[in-house]
């Protein structure tokens, strides 16, 4: 059987009284495009952040490329890339500076000055390399945090909210860069807009109330929105 990208069983998370997981389980094929969807306070944002190590959760399994989360998270965040809700930008720095930064902070291999000037390219930041992240425009800014996420070769991209606050021509943009992305890397999109998913995703993780709602393709579930 093939190695799957990501492998969450039973993942229970509570915080006092209110459980935001409840016995959530799923995986994710290598190469996929997976959609995550789900309201405000459904429980994805803490999905994502016991996926990405940041939360242990109360019970349950993560493995990411085979890798337990919980036994092994160094190696298993080495082969995350994370673009959150709120990228963690320094407005005071260059684009360039910016990207060297993570480059060091993710310990990555190879040629430093080839890998950004790659991640640069894919996203179309050769332009502005020079300029301070402060001066960027939103749609710029999003593409720097993008950069940020991929510059160690993630196997396994991890994206929550990734064209909030973005202009529509933005928003098409933004999504083009996640298929071409998808290419190379399984991608999860976290995110409460439908359209999104339909947009870049061939399958839908449905989830509400801290449990899994729907696990489909994209075509079966707008069967079933069809059918009803």
């Amino acid at each position: 059987m093939d190695e799957k990208a990501v492998e969450i069983g039973n993942l229970s998370k509570s915080y006092g009284e209110r459980k935001a997981l409840d016995d959530v389980s799923f995986s994710i094929d290598k190469g996929e495009i997976v959609g995550f969807l789900g309201a405000n306070g459904a429980g994805k944002s803490t999905t994502m952040n016991i996926l990405t190590g940041f939360i242990p959760p109360d019970s349950g399994t993560v493995r990411i490329c085979g890798i337990d989360m919980l036994e092994n998270p160094i190696e298993a965040k080495r082969k995350i890339g994370y673009l959150p809700e709120t990228p963690p930008l320094y407005d005071d720095r260059t684009v360039l500076e910016y990207l060297s930064f993570a480059y060091d902070l993710k310990r990555c291999k190879g040629n430093k000055r080839e890998r950004i000037a790659e991640c640069m390219e894919s996203v179309g930041l050769c332009g502005v390399k020079n300029r301070l992240i402060k001066n960027l425009s939103k749609g710029y800014r999003q593409r720097v945090a993008l950069a940020q996420a991929v510059i160690n070769k993630p196997d396994v991209l991890i994206l929550d909210e990734p064209t909030v606050g973005l202009d529509p021509v933005q928003i098409m943009e933004i999504r083009e860069l996640i298929r071409q992305i998808g290419k190379d890397s399984t991608v999860i999109l976290s995110t409460h807009i439908l359209q999104e998913t339909e947009a870049v995703c061939s399958r839908i993780i449905i989830i509400g109330d801290g449990r899994i709602k729907a696990d489909d393709t994209m075509e079966n579930l707008k069967i079933g929105t069809d059918g009803r």
